[in-house]
């Protein structure tokens, strides 16, 4: 690593496994602020289902990329890194370094892997006839038009199959191969979280949200945005909205929304095993850990 270059620090992981604590106990320690590389936390009113860094947890260390949007208008790929770089940059004149925290693999490899994400718009025309497709057959078409996309994005995930298909259908190129590794403006230094008890972290985490008003959150959203809101597809909110629409009973959606939360933190340690090179901290002494890899970099 380049001494003059500035230095990003990402700390990274699958959901709940404390990366948001972690982060905020580092930022404490060493001056500095928090960058989020969450594609849900970006959202203004997606707060319990998102479970984004509460107002105390802001009030102790300054956040960027939160509440940037609004859930109507759902950005991109491109968008958010166009967007996140300006905010890193524009932090990093004044700061020694920066944390970027997330659990969004494309997002982070947006950021500090090289990935170029397709400068392409909505093709709102074009959505509208995926989501008439049932969510298997579509993701089938996306195994025939870009087998490496279709491994990657999960069955269930509709909003990245419908953009993957999007980007193909627009520039003739697969969204997989659309990727260009460039030299980073920054050095970077990878920390990854994993503990041992994810599984009971989860189903706590799911509780809380549920017991936290979860439910109110969906219906809120609902009212301002519409019961057909893309993003209530999300892990939580749809399975609040299917309480609300009397589809099924708590006891079901909290199991439902269990089984979801570990099936997506599986494939996300899948990613940063495959896609990323951190040093993965040790469950008991990982605040120590992480800032003696940081003050290494910095010495």
């Amino acid at each position: 690593m380049q001494p003059n270059r500035p230095l990003v620090v990402a700390i990274m992981g699958p959901t709940a496994s404390g990366k948001t604590e972690l982060a905020i106990n580092i930022a404490k320690k060493i001056k500095s602020n928090i960058h989020n590389v969450d594609s849900r936390q970006i959202y203004v009113d997606m707060d319990i289902g998102t479970a984004k860094p509460t107002a105390a947890q802001q009030k102790q260390v300054k956040h960027f990329l939160i509440d940037v949007c609004v859930p109507s208008k759902p950005i991109n790929l491109h968008d958010f890194q166009s967007l996140a770089k300006k905010s890193i940059e524009k932090d990093l004149k004044t700061q020694r370094l920066t944390l970027l925290v997330g659990g969004s693999g494309l997002y982070l490899q947006a950021l500090i892997g090289g990935l170029n994400p397709p400068a392409v718009p909505p093709q709102q025309f074009l959505r509208d006839q995926l989501e008439q497709i049932n969510k298997t057959e579509r993701h089938q078409l996306l195994k025939c038009c870009d087998p490496l996309a279709a491994e990657r994005i999960h069955p269930e995930d509709s909003i990245r199959t419908i953009r993957a298909l999007e980007v193909f259908y627009a520039t003739g190129k697969m969204f997989s191969k659309q990727k260009n590794m460039r030299h980073s403006a920054w050095r970077v230094l990878e920390l990854g979280v994993n503990p041992g008890n994810l599984i009971t972290r989860i189903q706590r985490r799911t509780e809380k949200m549920y017991e936290s008003g979860l439910i109110e959150e969906t219906k809120y959203l609902i009212n301002k945005y519409g019961n057909d809101l893309q993003l209530l597809k999300t892990i939580g909110y749809d399975e609040a909205r299917s309480i609300i629409n009397g589809k099924i009973n708590h006891e079901e959606a909290l199991e439902i929304t269990i089984k979801r939360t570990c099936q997506l933190a599986k494939r996300q340690k899948t990613w940063f095993r495959n896609k990323h090179n951190s040093k993965w901290l040790n469950d008991e002494n990982a605040l120590p850990e992480a800032l003696s890899s940081i003050y290494e970099v910095l010495s």
